[in-house]
C-alpha cells in the first residue's frame, strides 16, 4: 500500500465525518494538497483528479451511479497517465469508496505506450490540453438535468401561453417585457426575502454531473449570482424583446432552451478541461440574440439594430459593448491554481457558446437566403 491508499483512506475518513465539506472540488484539493505534505511525486495528478466532476460523484453516489462515475474515470485516468502513477490513483479510489474501478486497477497494460517515467512527469499541460474524455459517459451524467430543463422548458412554455391568453393580451404587453419583468422580479426577491435563492439556483461546475442537483439546469437561467450582471442583461432583454411580436409562450421557450443549449455546451467544456465554473442568468440566450443579429449585419452589408425608448442600438455596438463586459467577467480563474487556458475558460462560458450559436446560426439563415 502506497501513498495514494493512504490518502484514499483519509478521504473515506473525512466523508464520514461530514461528507457536505467536500461536495466543491477546492475543499476537496485543499485538503490532498495539505495531507500531501513535503511529497510533491503526486501533486499534479491529484489535482487534476480533483478538478473532475466524476471524482465527486464517485464520492457522493451509491450503486450502479457510483460504478459507472468510476468506470468512467478510470477510463479517463488509464489514457492519460504511466501506469506506476495510475496505480496509485486507483489505490486511492478504491480506498476513498471501496470500490475497485475497474480492471485497470489490479491489470495494467502490459505493454504501455512510450510516456513519462517519474510521477512529476506523468502528465504535462500540452497532455492535459490534449486528454481525450469520452463524451457519451459526460453526456450520460448530464443527463437527468438536461432532460428535466428541456422538460421544464416545455411547462414554462404552456404556462406563458395561458397567461397571456388570461391576462397579458389585454393589458397589450409584449412577450418579452413579460420575460423581463418576470425575471426582474426573481432577481429583487433574491435580494430581499429570497436570499438563499441566489446560493443555491446557479449551477457549479463541480456539481453539474451530480443527479441530486439536476434540478440547478433547471434553475440556472432564470437568477444571477452576479447582482451587475444582472442589471444589464435585464436592460438588454428589455432592448431585444422589448418590441417582439413573438408571444410569451415562444419566447420563454426560445430563451430556456437557447440557454439550455449553452449552459450543456459549457458543462462540457468545463468537464474536458477541469474549468471551475458558475452558470447562472441570460447571459447565453442574450449573448445568442446579439450574434445572431451582428452576424446578419455582417453577412448582409448594412446595419441591423435594435429599437427602445427612441433609440436605435445597431447589433455592433451591443456586440462590442456586452463581450468587452463579459471577458472581463469570464476570463480571470475563479482557482488561482487552475491550469486552464483563456480559450478554454471562454468556451466553458454560456456567453461564449451563445456567441458561437448565434454566429452559427446568422450563417445557416443567411445560406438558406440564398439557397
Amino acid at each position: 500500500m502506497g501513498v495514494g491508499h493512504d490518502l484514499g483512506e483519509q478521504v473515506r475518513q473525512w466523508l464520514a465525518a461530514d461528507a457536505s465539506s467536500l461536495r466543491q472540488s477546492r475543499a476537496l484539493t485543499n485538503r490532498l494538497m495539505d495531507a500531501l505534505g513535503a511529497n510533491d511525486s503526486l501533486r499534479g495528478p491529484i489535482r487534476d483528479l480533483t478538478a473532475q466532476p466524476l471524482l465527486l460523484q464517485a464520492l457522493h453516489s451509491q450503486g450502479a451511479t457510483q460504478q459507472s462515475a468510476l468506470a468512467s474515470l478510470t477510463s479517463q485516468l488509464s489514457s492519460t497517465y504511466s501506469p506506476a502513477v495510475l496505480q496509485e490513483l486507483l489505490d486511492l479510489l478504491q480506498a476513498a469508496t471501496g470500490h475497485n474501478g475497474g480492471a485497470q486497477a489490479s491489470n495494467p497494460p502490459s505493454e504501455p505506450e512510450p510516456g513519462p517515467t517519474s510521477a512529476t512527469e506523468a502528465i504535462s499541460p500540452r497532455a492535459a490540453a490534449k486528454r481525450s474524455l469520452n463524451i457519451r459517459n459526460d453526456l450520460q451524467l448530464f443527463a437527468p438535468g438536461i432532460a428535466l430543463a428541456a422538460a421544464g422548458a416545455l411547462v414554462f412554455a404552456w404556462s406563458g401561453t395561458e397567461l397571456d391568453r388570461a391576462l397579458f393580451d389585454a393589458w397589450g404587453w409584449s412577450g418579452g417585457v413579460v420575460l423581463v419583468v418576470f425575471l426582474g422580479l426573481i432577481q429583487a426577491l433574491a435580494l430581499g426575502p429570497l436570499k438563499q435563492l441566489k446560493r443555491y439556483w446557479p449551477l457549479a461546475s463541480e456539481e453539474a454531473g451530480l443527479p441530486r442537483q439536476a434540478w440547478q439546469w433547471l434553475s440556472q437561467a432564470w437568477i444571477h449570482r452576479n447582482g451587475l450582471e444582472a442589471s444589464l442583461n435585464l436592460i438588454l432583454l428589455l432592448i431585444l424583446l422589448g418590441n417582439s411580436p413573438l408571444p410569451l409562450g415562444a419566447v420563454i421557450l426560445r430563451y430556456s432552451l437557447t440557454a439550455l443549449a449553452c449552459l450543456g455546451l459549457a458543462a462540457l467544456g468545463a468537464t474536458r478541461w477541469g474549468v471551475l465554473r458558475i452558470w447562472s442568468g441570460a447571459s447565453g440566450a442574450i449573448s445568442a440574440l446579439i450574434a445572431l443579429a451582428a452576424g446578419l449585419s455582417l453577412l448582409h452589408w448594412r446595419a441591423f439594430s435594435f429599437e427602445s425608448l427612441g433609440l436605435e442600438i445597431p447589433a455592433w455596438v451591443l456586440l462590442l459593448v456586452y463581450g468587452a463586459l463579459q471577458l472581463g467577467w469570464q476570463l480571470p480563474r475563479q482557482d488561482p491554481q487552475e491550469p486552464s487556458t483563456p480559450w478554454q475558460r471562454l468556451l466553458s462560458s454560456c456567453w461564449g457558446w451563445g456567441l458561437l450559436l448565434g454566429l452559427g446560426w446568422a450563417l445557416i439563415t443567411r445560406i438558406k437566403e440564398l439557397l
